[in-house]
């Protein structure tokens, strides 16, 4: 799995409470939420690759029979297969992919190749007006975050952060892929860890979840990668988190460097203005010597903010991934464990 930080790190010069009572519903600010239709088997979907390529064309033609396998045809973007080193073509070529999808109506849903790297440097080549007039279910996670932060902010379109198609499916992921995409029933868990059979000697030591702050939350969705959240700041595309639950996650980031992105939303405010964070899992952080743990840098970054928190949903780098709707209203409940989607998140 590619790791996102170098890329970054090449293009930027960076290196690497108490119970919540939740408030009435806020007037939304910005466009007024749009919810696409529901995924349904034989639809087309169109394919696309706004960051990185696939090293191999045959992992493109296998991301294909994967979408193919959900009961869906294909349609690939004109730039697919292009390669322009660690990105999917140029910059045009990549916008125009994902615009030319949302303006095709012959195109019912658009599904990411994968991450990488290289979604935010489009982000102002969008056609905005175009998407907001062909509402379309958007999938994808990791660098893909940047492409849903921005699209919901112009236009209103609820996104998903979840699977991208050059992967396996497990059963887990599909079903939570259903539950947000195709099933329009609420109110809806979504994120929990995955069945665990406890017996004599063994209980769950993976999928297991660290309780930061106690308490409910309500609030919209809002979040993604962690590493992009933090490059949007400062841009036109700024997430917001006024009155959201917050979710993160991210891979290949050390503590520190989890510290430094969390420092970072905290120095700028955003973390006091959210109204609970469900955080997710942060792979293949390799701490080593002396270093923070994880769960040291979470609990000293978040609890003394007093919103609840919670760690290890199962959203990000990880098979057993679900899928995460923005905008859509959540509940956020520490002691249960549980993130729910209030409303559904497809018309």
């Amino acid at each position: 799995m590619m790791n996102r930080r170098l890329f970054v790190q090449s293009m930027l010069g960076l290196g690497a409470a108490p119970f919540v009572t939740a408030a009435p519903p806020k007037k939304r600010r910005g466009p007024s939420l749009i919810k696409p239709k529901r995924l349904e088997k034989g639809q087309t979907v169109g394919l696309i690759a706004p960051a990185s390529n696939a090293f191999e064309n045959e992992s493109i033609r296998f991301a294909m029979e994967i979408v193919e396998s959900l009961g869906f045809k294909v349609k690939p973007g004109k730039h697919l297969f292009k390669r322009w080193g660690y990105l999917a073509g140029s910059d045009e070529e990549r916008a125009g992919d994902l615009n030319a999808m949302f303006k095709d109506d012959s195109v019912d849903a658009v599904f990411a190749l994968r991450g990488g790297y290289g979604a935010p440097r489009i982000l102002p080549m969008l056609n905005y007006k175009v998407i907001r007039k062909n509402p379309k279910p958007f999938l994808g996670y990791s660098d893909i975050t940047a492409l849903h932060q921005a699209i919901h902010k112009e236009t209103g379109l609820v996104t998903f952060h979840g699977p991208i198609a050059m992967q396996t499916w497990d059963d887990y992921a599909l079903a939570e892929m259903k539950k947000v995409m195709v099933n329009t029933e609420a109110p809806v868990v979504i994120g929990a860890p995955p069945p665990f059979e406890v017996s004599e000697g063994k209980v769950e030591a993976v999928n297991r979840l660290t309780r930061i702050v106690p308490g409910k939350a309500r609030g919209g969705l809002t979040g993604g990668n962690l590493s992009l959240m933090t490059l949007l700041m400062g841009t036109p595309y700024e997430p917001d988190f006024k009155d959201k639950i917050v979710f993160l996650e991210d891979v290949g980031e050390k503590p520190y460097r989890v510290d430094r992105m969390l420092t970072h939303l905290w120095l700028s405010g955003k973390l006091h203005d959210a109204a609970g964070f469900a955080l997710g899992k942060f792979t293949d952080a390799d701490p080593k010597g002396t270093s923070l743990s994880l769960e040291e840098v979470f609990m000293d970054r978040l609890k003394v903010l007093g919103k609840p928190a919670i760690r290890g949903l199962m959203i990000g780098h990880v098979a057993k991934q679900t899928t995460v709707p923005m905008g859509i209203q959540a509940e956020l409940d520490v002691d249960a464990g549980t993130l729910t989607m209030l409303e559904p998140a497809v018309s």
